[in-house]
């Protein structure tokens, strides 16, 4: 059984549609999975570790940080401390009261949020001290998840550019040999577009970076394969038209019925011509003479 019919006549049934769908399905189960695991190797492959001085320098940054935050709050307590302190010896000597231990507390607590003050300042210097190194290690760290950001960003829109072109091809080739399986292409093409969609929504709206223009790549790419795509179908049309309207027993030209006039009705244009073998009558637009069967 031959399989290879003209697509333009193909009547497809609603299990051959289904199918495509149920297959454009699976496709974006599994393309899903392969753009996601693109992204999760490109990151292993290009992740960046740092040297121990790295981890070393920003341990002792945050190190100093907790030392700043304990200070604080050892300040806080000396300080409220120092006020309970002040209002009980004040209020002492307000009523005319002994006031000697209390003025011994007082002044201990003096001292004790003066300490306080001084602990809390070297913490602070000492964490600005040991902040510039672990800064520089920070911004290596975050220049190395950038690049594996952008390199798996570029693996990701080639494997999407090259589904789009598969796409685009296997359309191209069932069409040219018309055959049966054409709607499979079309499952190729709808899992493709829906890939590319799912890119663009994953960098479209990211802070700027190259990596923004990807959606734009991805829809001037788009846009210039469904037109290519588009002129090449106009162009195979042009030329099955004429002939399936001869099948037709209609004008080549304008389609209007001619039956078995010699100049068609509707565009007055001549619809029987010699052969250019033979020069026996015959029908243009047909694909062999009827009466030489020559081209």
């Amino acid at each position: 059984m031959n399989s290879t019919v003209d697509i333009e006549e193909i009547q497809t049934t609603k299990s051959e549609k289904l199918l495509a769908v149920v297959l454009a399905v699976f496709l974006l189960i599994g393309g899903i999975w392969t753009y996601q695991r693109i992204d999760d190797i490109a990151r292993d492959a290009t992740k960046v570790t740092l040297s121990p001085a790295d981890r070393a320098d920003q341990q002792r940054f945050a190190q100093a940080q907790s030392g700043v935050f304990q200070a604080q709050q050892e300040e806080q307590a000396a300080r409220s401390d120092l006020e309970l302190k002040r209002e009980a010896y004040r209020t002492a000597l307000d009523a005319g009261q002994p006031a000697d231990d209390l003025e011994q507390a007082y002044q201990q607590a003096q001292n004790r949020y003066s300490a306080a003050q001084d602990a809390r300042s070297a913490a602070e210097q000492g964490a600005e001290q040991a902040r510039p190194a672990a800064d520089a290690a920070y911004q290596r760290q975050q220049q190395g998840s950038q690049r594996s950001g952008l390199i798996a960003f570029f693996a990701r829109l080639a494997f999407v550019l090259a589904v789009l072109a598969f796409a685009y091809w296997l359309l191209g080739r069932l069409r040219k040999r018309r055959s049966r399986y054409f709607p499979l292409a079309f499952s190729v093409l709808g899992f493709a577009t829906v890939l590319a969609v799912v890119m663009a929504g994953d960098y479209v709206t990211d802070y700027m970076d190259p990596r923004d223009l990807g959606p734009l790549v991805l829809a001037v790419v788009g846009i210039a394969l469904t037109i290519l795509s588009f002129v090449a179908l106009q162009r195979y049309l042009a030329r099955r038209v004429p002939f399936r309207r001869v099948r037709k027993r209609e004008c080549p030209f304008c389609g209007f019925p001619v039956g078995t006039n010699d100049h068609c009705e509707g565009c007055g244009r001549e619809v029987i011509a010699e052969c250019a073998t033979c020069a026996k009558p015959r029908r243009v637009g047909t694909l062999h003479c009827g009466a030489c069967g020559q081209a």
